[in-house]
């Protein structure tokens, strides 16, 4: 593996979003946490793209 694809700077920002994530959907319902997830996901992925094209 490339040292760029396993880094910190992303690696910890996705562990926080899973464990906020989870304390988050602990009341929700399954279609809302999917819901949650889903949207968390693709905010991640574009901050992801827009770092990625910046440099």
């Amino acid at each position: 593996m490339s040292p760029d694809l396993v880094r910190l700077d992303l690696l910890v920002p996705a562990l926080m979003y899973c464990a906020l994530l989870w304390w988050v959907g602990r009341g929700l319902s399954w279609p809302a946490r999917l819901a949650t997830v889903v949207v968390t996901l693709a905010l991640i992925a574009i901050v992801v793209l827009v770092e990625r094209v910046r440099r």
